[in-house]
């Protein structure tokens, strides 16, 4: 899964999924675009433990998603500092739950703006220069909710229902070209988000972690076990090898049996 010289922009890579993918795409030899939001001391430690650990050139943009000309910015960036841009990975996102009555218009929007159109915004502005080049990957992570639904998740499950539409639609516009567009589908997703999670459903259900995780798992997935960061990472930088370069516009489910049900 070598992409030596190649010039990825990841999305949401200063932790969880997005982190997973900077790294399977760092170690197979690409250069990296960070984005997302933390404490600056760490994203910058990340940034340089990347680039120290695979000896790749690793940047960072803090460009906010939800504004489309901030998209169409850390695109333009990544270009400039690295002279290309070949993969892209749509990662970024955030989710909110509530009943649709009760769901806050603020929160449908906010949502639909970084789990969908910073996709389209994304998509737009690389695939000039990956038409130029004759060479892209696209990878957009949806969810297994991009497959099947939840209660109380309109937004985030029309969201990723949507990205897995765009990812078609690009995939067959873009098949002649030398550009994949792809999906990732995962499950539950062991995040530092979620372990913080499963700490306090155990605090405050008087269990432990363990129980909390079975609990939590057994609502949605037949496999008791929880997909890491790093498996979809290393699912990223399989699609873009050369051994994945007739697989496009497909939707690839990580997700332990949850949507096979």
């Amino acid at each position: 899964m070598n992409v030596q010289g190649k010039v990825a922009l990841v999305t949401g890579s200063t932790s969880g999924i997005g982190l997973g993918v900077a790294r399977a795409l760092a170690v197979a030899g690409a250069d990296i675009m960070m984005n997302g939001f933390g404490d600056a001391a760490e994203i910058e430690a990340l940034r340089e433990g990347l680039a120290k650990e695979f000896s790749v050139r690793v940047a960072y943009d803090p460009a906010d998603l939800m504004n489309p000309e901030e998209v169409t910015g850390i695109v333009e960036t990544t270009r400039d500092t690295f002279g290309s841009l070949d993969i892209l990975v749509n990662n970024a996102g955030v989710q909110f739950v509530a009943p649709i009555e009760e769901f806050p218009a603020v929160k449908w929007d906010a949502i639909l703006a970084l789990n969908l159109s910073a996709v389209f915004h994304a998509m737009k502005a690389a695939i000039p220069g990956m038409k130029a080049n004759k060479w892209g990957r696209i990878i957009n992570i949806s969810s297994a909710h991009g497959l099947v639904a939840s209660p109380y998740k309109v937004a985030y499950v029309a969201a990723k229902h949507g990205v897995l539409g765009a990812t078609k639609v690009a995939a067959l516009e873009l098949a002649n070209e030398g550009i994949t567009v792809n999906a990732i589908c995962p499950g539950w997703v062991l995040t530092p988000l979620v372990q913080q999670q499963l700490h306090d459903r155990a605090e405050v259900s008087g269990t432990d972690v363990a129980n909390e995780t079975e609990k939590l798992l057994k609502e949605k997935q037949p496999m008791l076990k929880f997909t890491s960061p790093e498996s979809v990472g290393s699912m990223a930088a399989y699609l873009c090898s050369d051994a994945a370069e007739t697989i496009t516009g497909t939707s690839i489910s990580i997700d332990g049996g949850w949507v096979a049900q």
